[in-house]
């Protein structure tokens, strides 16, 4: 059984999505290392508290 042309089609296909992608790297946000560390710092810490808050609810009296 002959495929032809399908596998290459195929490849230039697949090539073409996975070029666009950029698989796994970061765009540039203009931010120098500390900036971007700083950033992400101050992120994390407000996913922390509203974890924090989910888990232990407000205690009422």
């Amino acid at each position: 059984m002959t495929r032809g042309n399908q596998r290459e089609l195929a490849r230039a296909k697949n090539a073409k999505k996975s070029g666009d992608q950029g698989k796994g790297k970061r765009t540039d946000d203009g931010l120098s290392a500390a900036a971007r560390k700083q950033r992400d710092a101050e992120i994390m810490q407000e996913k922390q508290k509203k974890a924090n808050e989910v888990k232990e609810p407000p205690k009422s009296k």
